[in-house]
This record gives structure tokens, sequence and C-alpha cells, in this order.
């Protein structure tokens, strides 16, 4: 079986209880507290968004981890991007699932790790507050170099994936702090030191303030794209601005636009045909489960609008090197945010049915 590209999946590892979520929201809270208290907003939305085929998982279940890297692996995705909280002094989150799978081999899937350097705050993780929960911090050379220690295993583990020889690693916000160049540095001398042949460093650029020459220029090594906000940044005509405005002081409507145009911004040619650049698949967005009506909302997105945008990303990419055809799933499991490839109860695998279609020659 050959792919078109090598398609890594970015993968949230939220779904098990945590003390930290236990106080912030209430016992026993996960991911699927919100996506199953989700209401539809206005008329035509889709909501709840419910999970089919893998259900309701719990993350510190071998069996469902193992279940997700199967599917994964029939449906054309090469590897899982594991979103990896480091909140500086040794402070982690949702770590559980990911050391479970680095520790026991299991599943024999390839993985990498994405850094979400960003603070916590209350809004934007389903509280109806903008209050800090957690912080990220960046303390320095000794914080930096105790984190690499930490991920050191994972990058010598045979199932890591790598971009010419040595081991990918995202960084979400690249712009997060001015150490995050220091923090580049350390890592590069590190893993000379410990017997790797470098870090390849992604930048995730998903901010329109932001370009992706401007990531290049701080030292990253590659990329990764994500256009979310690009039609309301940068195409909006002023009455659809006024007009979702309204709709939100008015009618109480959160912002909410066909996936049929905003699909139309996800992709540049001119920027993702770059051998440098990864650009990203995005299946939907709808954070409406956790932010209520301030969330975004994409509308009927279908697997037929689905498999267009797919298209649109292999034709920027037909023509880079073998080792440069990369593209980033948003994502595989981002269930609260409208923003998955698992099946639910509306599509079953359709998605996954377009990406087999269009990825597996």
């Amino acid at each position: 079986m050959k792919s078109k590209a090598k398609i890594i999946a970015i993968y949230l590892p939220q779904y098990h209880p945590i003390p930290e979520n236990d106080l912030w929201w209430g016992k026993g809270f996960t991911e699927w507290s919100n996506v199953a208290k989700a209401k539809p907003l206005f008329k035509g939305h889709y909501q709840p968004r419910l999970p089919a085929d893998l259900g309701y998982y719990d993350l510190r279940v071998p069996e469902a981890r193992k279940a997700q890297a199967d599917m994964a692996r029939e449906y054309g995705v090469a590897g899982f991007c594991y979103w990896h909280y480091w909140f500086g002094e040794g402070k982690q989150l949702i770590e559980r699932p990911f050391n479970e799978v680095l520790e026991s081999g299991e599943p024999d899937f390839p993985f990498c790790l994405a850094w979400a350097n960003e603070t916590w705050k209350g809004f934007v993780h389903g509280l109806k507050n903008r209050n800090i929960l957690i912080e990220q911090k960046y303390p320095g050379v000794d914080d930096f170099t105790a984190h690499f220690m930490k991920v050191l295993p994972a990058f010598k583990d045979k199932r890591y994936i790598e971009v010419d020889g040595k081991p990918l690693f995202m960084i979400y916000k690249p712009f997060g702090d001015e150490k995050v160049t220091l923090f580049m540095d350390t890592w590069r001398t590190l893993a000379l030191e410990y017997g790797l042949n470098g870090i390849h460093f992604v930048g995730h650029c998903n901010d329109h303030k932001y370009s992706a020459q401007q990531i290049l220029d701080l030292g990253f090594d590659s990329v990764n794209t994500v256009r979310l906000d690009n039609y309301l940044a940068n195409h909006r005509s002023l009455t659809t601005k006024i007009v979702g405005r309204l709709n939100k002081i008015l009618r109480g409507v959160p912002l909410a636009y066909p996936y049929k145009i905003m699909s139309k911004y996800f992709i540049e040619s001119s920027i993702d045909s770059n051998k440098d650049v990864f650009p990203s698949i995005i299946p939907g967005w709808d954070h409406s489960a956790r932010s209520g009506r301030e969330g975004l909302v994409m509308t009927n997105v279908t697997p037929e609008l689905f498999d267009k945008h797919v298209k649109d990303v292999l034709e920027v990419i037909e023509h880079k090197e073998e080792e440069r055809k990369i593209i980033f799933i948003k994502s595989w499991n981002e269930w609260a945010e409208g923003n998955y490839m698992e099946p639910d109860i509306k599509w079953g695998k359709a998605f996954l049915e377009v990406l087999k279609k269009n990825i597996i020659r």
C-alpha cells in the first residue's frame, strides 16, 4: 500500500480524568463531558456530535488506543502527532496516554509530539470566564534541558517520525515567548550530545498575524499552515461581518459560515507548495461544544466538500520531494471543536473513506 503523502493526524489525549480537570470542571470531567452536553444553537446546527464505531473511549485503556491506530492506518494515516503539555518547572498535564504508548510499545504505530505551549484559560476550555487555569512558563535553559530529557526516550523510539533523519517536534506557538529560539538552540545542542542528528522543528502557523516566512526566520526547519480563520480575517465582506455581528448580538447565534466558503481559503498554493511548508487537511470546525455562542462554527460540512479540500491539499504537495510530502490533519479526535476524523453517528466513516480514496495509490 503506497500513499501519495505522509499524513500525520493531530491527536488530543484529553479523554481521561485528571485531578486538575476534576478541580476546574467537576469530578470525572473529560473532553466527552463537553461533547455530550452540546446543543444546536440555530436551525440546521449539527450538535451534539456523537461518536460511532469507537464510542466514548477512555484513553487509559490500551484497547482503545489500539483501535484508534488500527483505524487510522487502514484509512491512510501514517502516524499521530500527540499534543504534549509541558508548562515549565516540570509541570505536565494529560501525559498518561502517550507515556503508556511509549512504555508499552503499543500500538505499533508511528508518532511525534507537538508542544502545546499555551496558557490554559477558562473560556477556551469550556468555562464562562477567561481566568488563567495554568500558565505556560519558559523558565530557561535548566528547564528546557529537563524537558528534553523527558522527551528523549520518545525521540529514540523506533516509531518516532523523522524528517531528514531528525525527530519531528512541533511547537504550537512559535511566537509564544522570546525564549522559544533559546529553547530550540538548547534542544539542538542536546540532541547532538545524546546521539541524535538534531531536531526538525515545525512551527504551527494558525494565526493570520504571522506568516510562514516569519516563522522560518525564527529558526524553524518547517511550518505547518492551518488557516482556520483565513476567511474571517482576510476574505469576509463588510456586509458579512455586520450580519454576523448582528446575529450574534440580537439572536445569540455564534459566528457560523459554510464550510464550502471557508474551505476555499484553507490553502494558499504559492506558500503551501514551498518545500519547507507542511499544509493541513481540515475536516471541519465547531467550537460551540466548549464555548457555546461565543464559538466559531463551520456549517454544512459534507464528504463531498471534504473530498474537494483533500484534493486541493494534495495538489500543492504533488511536486515536492518524497521526504517533504507531509500533510497534517487537524485533527484526529478534537471532538469538542467539531474537528475530527473518527466516525460519528451522522457520517460514519465517510470522511475516512474520502481520505483513503485520495491518499492510497
